[in-house]
């Protein structure tokens, strides 16, 4: 068993080494003892995000209810034949994450299966259950056996996960919108992107990362590298945004290049090391 449950855990490692190398960059700067955690979380989220996102000639809805149903047999059960879902669900058993988190983390999954369109409302409820839940997941396992500590960093961590989701949907537009059909924002028309709605999107991510910088100084030495590592990928993702027209970024997906992350995790090093957050 023990060798089991290690195979299953280096498929989760795997998954999110192949997946992201900026989130992966992330995890390994955390004390080890975090890292199993978040790479079973990480392993999850983005298999559930694959059926969703990428096999359109399959059922993807039937696959989807498998999926989910396969997902609670296994922390029931405390056991998985899917090495993703074995390793995902030591995790939740382990770190006492609750499962009202992971069955909103699924349904908003399961939303981009049944929605093109999103109201303010919807979508609210989309980044709650697509990225705040991951950020409470992780939040977790950094604090599961210290309840006051997590429970006073709730509100950062879901803005950071809300800051991350957003600039996400500036970044994927292309394909999103493109490709997809989805119009994440409601009332804004990318056939006719301007400058001043743009800005002003940009500007509600920006208030969401200050806000979450606040918890991000409070995580412990342990894990507070790791997280404020990507909020500087992603702020500066945010930033090469910026730079671009309305008319761009509905043509390309931007991304950091290596040479960037490189600069950005040493800076992020000597800033965490010195307390200039």
């Amino acid at each position: 068993m023990e060798l089991y449950r290690k195979n299953n855990l280096d498929c989760s490692k795997i998954t999110t080494r192949n997946y992201s190398t900026s989130f992966s960059l992330g995890v390994r700067v955390l004390s080890p003892k975090y890292r199993e955690g978040i790479y079973s979380i990480y392993g999850f989220v983005r298999y559930a995000d694959e059926i969703v996102d990428t096999f359109f000639e399959q059922d993807q809805a039937a696959i989807f209810n498998e999926f989910r149903q396969e997902t609670f047999k296994a922390i029931d059960r405390g056991f998985s034949i899917n090495p993703i879902l074995d390793s995902f669900q030591m995790a939740v058993r382990k770190y006492n994450i609750d499962r009202e988190l992971v069955d909103a983390f699924l349904m908003s999954m399961e939303m981009d299966l049944t929605h093109d369109v999103y109201s303010p409302e919807l979508l609210k409820t989309y980044i709650y259950g697509a990225a705040e839940v991951v950020g409470l997941m992780c939040l977790r396992v950094f604090y599961f056996n210290e309840p006051e500590k997590y429970d006073g960093l709730v509100i950062p961590a879901r803005k950071l996960g809300e800051a991350f989701q957003k600039v996400n949907f500036l970044r994927d537009v292309q394909e999103d919108f493109n490709k997809k059909g989805r119009k994440y924002f409601k009332n804004i028309d990318f056939d006719h992107f301007t400058e001043e709605t743009k800005k002003q999107l940009e500007a509600e991510i920006e208030k969401d990362f200050q806000e979450s910088m606040e918890g991000i100084r409070q995580l412990k030495k342990q894990v507070r590298l790791g997280v404020y590592l990507a909020y500087t990928y992603y702020m500066h993702l945010l930033k090469e945004i910026k730079k671009a027209r309305p008319e761009e970024i509905l043509k390309k997906r931007y991304r950091l290049n290596n040479t960037k992350k490189s600069y950005l995790l040493v800076n992020a090093y000597v800033k965490n090391v010195l307390n200039l957050m």
